[in-house]
């Protein structure tokens, strides 16, 4: 199996080699841990876990080590300290556990590594002295730059002009900067903002400077695939390749660059303003989580995705259908994932395509191999009843009772009373009881 990916460095499709077929390295930006993530923040945590999913398949579980870093330190947490009266400490630890556990709660495995930026201070000064002692960077006032001019190879990935380039970044204008594309690598802080002791001074490190640092202390200087956004190809990802070619004497820094295309929802923009900024955290209480994965998944990562209700909605009837042919199957022996599947994953993680096999396997009633298939892409992993008679546990609760009236009802012959019962279940619910051979039965319908 040879997987082919999108590399957003060449603009095009290529056969991935590793650097080591024994030590895959995979890094994808992570959240920046000041509030509750939204649904377009889950789309690249459901899609690079995929893709860590398939290399472990093609080359052996424990030779992929797959990071995802935390970023605690940021002027948005400083602000929200600010708003708060919380500290710093206590708003990263609190949504740094929120984040972990509604990505969970969505099938994404945890990550070998979570990083957080203020863990590898030490490492990000140790750069930024590499970067002034190689003609990179300057310290001026406090600041610590890169001097873009430095490296004529600035603007590889995000192939902009130098005007785009100046304005894509809303760079800030200073007169302590060289050139107006200089980028802060360490800023001062005051004295009520967090800060560390530097050879510039107290301050803190810049937002690009954080994942360049936490890559070499756990990947090495060159690794095999770095993940995010396509929002982070520029000026982030850009100023990473900078930062960390130069600091290691012009060494590659990443064969592969991966980035997943942009979240609407109901075909806008994600906003407040708009009421349509849809948090993980409360989808999750409203829809099945799996069903939230499926429509992450429903579109091809490189490309925009349409968040909707009515995609929720077909997700859970396919989902429904799914559990149904599984119920009714039983005993399922274990198999391989089949080579139709594999194969749509390796172009490029092409889900449309993989989920189109899976309705195949389905139809053909090949329940082996929809349930691997299934194992592999994070879905179909629940006992079937589980799934039927998902809901909060007040709901259960209420179900339940109401069931237990209505087998009472119906053994006392009272079947006014009963289908009262049943028309409650169905209205309130959406849930229809039945009596099977093994017992009465309840399931919650799409």
């Amino acid at each position: 199996m040879t997987l082919k990916i999108y590399n957003t460095l060449k603009r095009q499709k290529e056969s991935f080699v590793p650097i080591d077929p024994n030590n895959i390295r995979i890094y994808a930006c992570g959240p920046t841990v000041h509030n509750y993530a939204h649904i377009g923040n889950a789309r690249p945590a459901v899609i690079f876990d995929l893709l860590t999913r398939v290399l472990r398949k093609i080359y052996g579980e424990t030779n992929v080590t797959y990071t995802r870093n935390i970023t605690d330190i940021d002027d948005k947490i400083i602000d929200a300290a600010k708003e708060t009266g919380e500290t710093i400490t206590a708003i990263t630890e609190k949504f740094a556990r929120i984040y972990n556990d509604d990505m969970a709660t969505l099938g994404v495995i945890p990550p070998n590594h979570q990083p957080r930026a203020t863990e590898y201070i030490a490492p990000m000064v140790a750069m930024v002295q590499l970067l002034i002692d190689s003609g990179h960077a300057y310290a001026t006032d406090g600041h610590v730059l890169f001097h873009v001019p430095s490296w004529p190879e600035y603007g590889q990935l995000s192939r902009r002009n130098r005007d785009d380039m100046i304005a894509g970044a809303r760079v800030e204008v200073a007169p302590y900067k060289k050139d107006p594309a200089d980028f802060v690598l360490w800023k001062p802080s005051t004295p009520d903002q967090p800060g560390w002791d530097s050879p510039w001074g107290r301050g803190r490190p810049g937002w690009h400077l954080e994942c360049s640092a936490m890559n070499e202390a756990l990947h090495g200087e060159h690794f095999d695939i770095h993940a995010g956004g396509e929002d982070l190809i520029f000026p982030h990802h850009e100023n990473e390749i900078a930062q960390s070619v130069c600091a290691h004497g012009g060494k590659p820094y990443v064969n592969y660059w991966m980035h997943n295309g942009f979240l609407m929802v109901e075909g806008k923009k994600m906003s407040k303003s708009l009421g349509n900024f849809l948090l993980v955290h409360d989808l999750i209480t409203e829809y099945p989580p799996e069903a939230l994965r499926l429509v992450l998944l429903s579109a091809h990562y490189r490309q925009p995705i349409d968040f909707t209700k009515a995609s929720i909605e077909q997700a859970i009837k396919t989902l429904d259908y799914y559990y149904t042919l599984l119920q009714e199957a039983k005993n399922i022996p274990a198999a391989d994932i089949t080579a139709p599947v594999m194969d749509a994953l390796c172009d490029d993680l092409n889900t449309p395509q993989a989920l189109v096999e899976m309705a195949a396997l389905a139809k053909n009633r090949d329940m082996a191999g929809l349930k691997s298939a299934g194992a592999l892409i994070g879905l179909l992993q629940q006992d079937p009843i589980r799934w039927h008679q998902r809901g909060s546990a007040a709901d259960q609760d209420a179900i339940e009772k109401l069931v237990k009236q209505w087998q009472d009802a119906r053994n006392a012959k009272d079947f006014s009373t009963a289908d009262r019962l049943r028309d409650t279940l169905k209205t309130g619910y959406n849930v229809n009881v039945s009596v099977t051979k093994d017992g009465v039965y309840w399931r919650r319908d799409a």
